[in-house]
């Protein structure tokens, strides 16, 4: 599976991208696209809502199932990537780049020091 260095990730198979300006980018995993199977849906209607670490900010929705989302840092989300919503494929194909679900501005930038490098992630997955 693909775990890239520069992330963070959470036990619930999100990463994180921190940005310098108190933003992070956020995503699930690659393992956890290929677990889910061919994603059909993403349903993330809480732009402009402040979440608590680990709080549901939406849902995934793949042939078989439906996973909800957790914020993997708290925050407001900023923006919803408005490219899953014609093309949800997009978590599967590029789960780390184009796949991206949503935008947040960071409220606690301490809790990136909490959340699991790729080999801490790695060793869950394995």
């Amino acid at each position: 599976m693909n775990t890239p260095d520069d992330l963070k990730y959470t036990k619930n198979h999100e990463w994180v991208r921190k940005h310098d300006d108190g933003t992070a980018t956020v995503g699930i995993t690659d393992f956890a696209q290929n677990e889910l199977g061919d994603i059909v849906y993403v349903e993330v209607e809480s732009e402009g809502e402040t979440f608590e670490l680990d709080g549901v900010f939406g849902s995934i929705e793949a042939v078989k199932t439906v996973s909800d989302l957790y914020c993997p840092m708290s925050g407001e989300v900023l923006e919803v990537n408005p490219e899953l919503d014609g093309n949800p494929e997009l978590v599967n194909e590029d789960p780390y780049g184009e796949g991206w679900i949503i935008k947040l501005k960071l409220s606690a930038p301490e809790e990136w020091d909490e959340l699991l490098t790729a080999e801490g992630y790695q060793a869950i997955i394995s």
